[in-house]
Order: structure tokens, then sequence, then C-alpha cells
């Protein structure tokens, strides 16, 4: 079901009838009703009034190889047949395995649609329909796991590297890969990682920017959130953000194989969310509290604690809002 042509359509902000929309299409009403439920279980609003038909309060640009090729300029030789654009997936983290081929090392998918987005720690990336940025690239690492170290830190600066170059600023970065703006979250990083603790390893990295987020998906949220719209209004180019994603991804990765994240350190610091807070960090098993202190060399957090101080590879990270003093003296 090629729903792009009843899209199209729908974008102008004028109301079309069901019977206008079958003729226009080709289809039946009940034809065109399904679509349209489609599209509403996609995520698009639809606006649908009885006795005017069917609108879309505003057009859905769709995001194009063509374009994204263009706005990556001389970066684009780098990306041609590892570069794809889609509609709708599953998932872009999927999707990018299925799309590797043998003796292939990059490859990267954009997609305008997820059904089952994945976010960290098993939760749902709502994806909806045009709304967003949707983005997964494959990468082959030589040195092993071992050496990754840092990598999901990386990735969010890069990410609000790219932003940058598009205009948008006054992003922060909350350990260990969300990157919030005004305090909300703004977009978010998932890793997923295969092959040898010392020889060749893939990582899939999985990038969600919220750009325009619809009301009708806020119920499906479970943390404050923000998008880019929200922030700095209309004029938004989806295929210019995507273009400027991959070019500071894949420039920074190279780094990253070169370097590790000793030279991501110092700009992380600047984006850090939490430096000087009380925090908690959870983990399945146990809740361990301080004050942030920033990052080590190898991306772990660094706490001072009530035992003193720790290094923290993992876990979920909550702003606790007591004083600093009372929290590191008397919490064990």
């Amino acid at each position: 079901m090629d729903l792009r042509p009843l899209l199209t359509i729908l974008s102008d902000g004028l109301f079309h009838s069901g019977e206008q929309l079958g003729r226009g299409l080709g289809l039946s009403r009940a034809a065109v009703w399904k679509q349209v439920e489609k599209l509403k279980s996609m995520g698009v609003e639809v606006h649908s009034v009885i006795g005017k038909g069917y609108r879309l309060p505003s057009a859905l640009e769709f995001l194009c190889d063509e374009k994204v090729f263009l706005s990556l300029g001389a970066e684009s030789e780098k990306w041609r047949g590892n570069l794809s654009v889609v509609f709708s997936v599953d998932s872009t983290n999927t999707e990018v395995l299925r799309r590797m081929q043998p003796g292939v090392e990059r490859h990267i998918v954009v997609a305008d649609h997820q059904a089952l987005g994945r976010g960290r720690r098993g939760r749902v990336w709502v994806s909806p329909l045009g709304a967003n940025i949707y983005m997964s690239i494959a990468w082959s690492f030589q040195a092993g796991v071992a050496a990754l170290e840092g990598l999901s830190l990386v990735v969010a600066v890069l990410i609000v590297k790219a932003l940058g170059w598009c205009g948008y600023d006054g992003m922060t970065l909350k350990w260990p890969n969300d990157i919030l703006l005004d305090g909300r979250k703004l977009a978010g990083i998932l890793l997923e990682v295969s092959g040898d603790l010392a020889g060749p390893c893939r990582v899939v990295i999985g990038v969600g920017v919220n750009i325009r987020m619809p009301d009708n998906a806020a119920s499906q949220i479970d943390q404050p959130y923000t998008d880019l719209f929200s922030n700095f209004g209309a004029g938004i180019d989806r295929n210019v953000i995507a273009a400027a994603m991959i070019r500071e991804l894949s420039n920074g990765l190279e780094e990253f194989e070169r370097t590790g994240f000793a030279t991501f350190h110092a700009r992380w610091d600047q984006l850090d969310a939490n430096k000087g807070r009380i925090v908690e960090l959870r983990t399945a098993t146990t809740v361990t509290r301080g004050l942030v202190m920033g990052v080590d060399r190898s991306g772990a957090l660094i706490l001072e604690t009530a035992e003193g101080v720790k290094a923290m590879a993992g876990g979920e990270l909550q702003v606790r809002l007591r004083p600093v003093a009372d929290e590191i003296s008397h919490d064990s």
C-alpha cells in the first residue's frame, strides 16, 4: 500500500471528501478510508470532519535520497551505494543489518517512519511518519569491542555538532547519550554491538531526533521531550539535517577509530547537562547517589559519593534536588 499519493493530496491543507480522493487515486471510498486509518496508525495527524472529508494540518515533506546526497556535497561519493532512504521500516537498526552486503563495512538507513522503533533499555521509540529523523549506521571496527569505550558519548557530541551546523544550538548532553534542549529530551541514541572482544566487531548506531513531533504522539512518550519546531519554528528541512548528521558521523567515527574518546572528552565536558549536580544512578540491583564530577577518559561517569569517588560504566541517571552537602554526608 503506497500512501504517498494520498499524503500528497491531503498536504495542501484543504478538505477532500472520500469520493474526491477515490476519484483522484482510482480507489473506492472504502479503500480511501483504509488508507486514512493506516496513516493514523503511523502517527499522522489527520483531520476528519463529516460532510467535509479529510486533510492534514500541515504538509509533510518526505526524505529523499537525492536531496540528502545534494546536501552532502563532496561527502556524497563516500556513501553512494551504501545509503538507503526508505519510507517505512520496522526498525532502522534492523533494516541496516538486512542491507549489509558481504564485504561491506558501512551502511546507513534513514527512514520516514518506524513501526517498531527501539530506545535504550527496551523502551519504545515513538516514530510517527514524516515527523522526525530515524537513522541507523552500521560501522565495522577492527580493534574489537574493548576499543569502543565512550562511543555512545562521541555519537551524542557529533549529533550536537551536526545540529549546530544547521543553525540549531543550545543543546546539552545527559550521560550516557541523551541530547537535551531546555532540559527536555530532543534526541536519543541506541548502540548494538556484535563481534569479538579484541578482534573485528560491528556496531549499529541508531539515532532518533525529534523534528516536529505531532501532538497525538504525546501520550505515548513517558518522559519530558521537545522538538526543533517548538524551539526554532518553521523552515526546518529534514533532508539537510539528515545530511549533516551523516557527514559528522562519518568524519567523527573515523576520528574515533584513530584516537578513541580522548579527542572528544573536552567537548563532552562543555556540553554536560549534569556536571556539579546531585544524581541517582540506577542499575537493576543498585542505586548510587552522588555529585557528578564529569566523565573519565573511557567515558565512565565520575561520581563523588559518601563512600568516595566512583567511576560508573552504566545505569539510568536521574537528577536529585536535595542539597549537595546533605546528600553526600548522610545518604548511604
